[in-house]
């Protein structure tokens, strides 16, 4: 991959760190604890349970993503980054476009999810 395009991943994932550490997810803490006027009811208990798992899923993936994004990163400054952990091909552009954190081809990854169950964003 040539520096020029490197360089514009390099921007994007950083771009892409800065989103998440300044949006505010990771540091709200308002959908984490249930309040005592809560614990009465057990509907609005119930519903208190299910927004902080949310709250939890999406602290989660946030969080995944930000180590994708830094062992990019990494893989940016060892000079290996855009190749297939699978295989050692070229990723597609496109798809570092979509992902600029995938370390694995489209086959690779497709692969992995059947092989998985599980759907990886990287």
């Amino acid at each position: 991959m040539d520096k020029k395009s490197v360089n514009k991943f390099k921007e994007t994932l950083l771009q892409t760190k800065t989103k998440i550490l300044n949006g505010g997810i990771l540091r709200s803490n308002e959908d984490l604890h249930i309040s005592s006027d809560d614990l009465p009811d057990e509907a609005d208990l119930a519903n208190s349970v299910i927004n902080q798992q949310v709250t939890f899923n999406i602290r989660q993936r946030e969080i995944s993503k930000l180590r994708w994004i830094d062992e990019a990163l990494h893989r940016i400054e060892k000079g290996t980054y855009g190749c297939c952990e699978e295989c050692e091909e070229p990723i597609g552009k496109k798809r570092l476009e979509n992902q600029p954190w995938a370390t694995l081809c489209i086959e690779h990854a497709e692969e992995a999810e059947r092989g998985t169950g599980l759907s990886k964003i990287g």
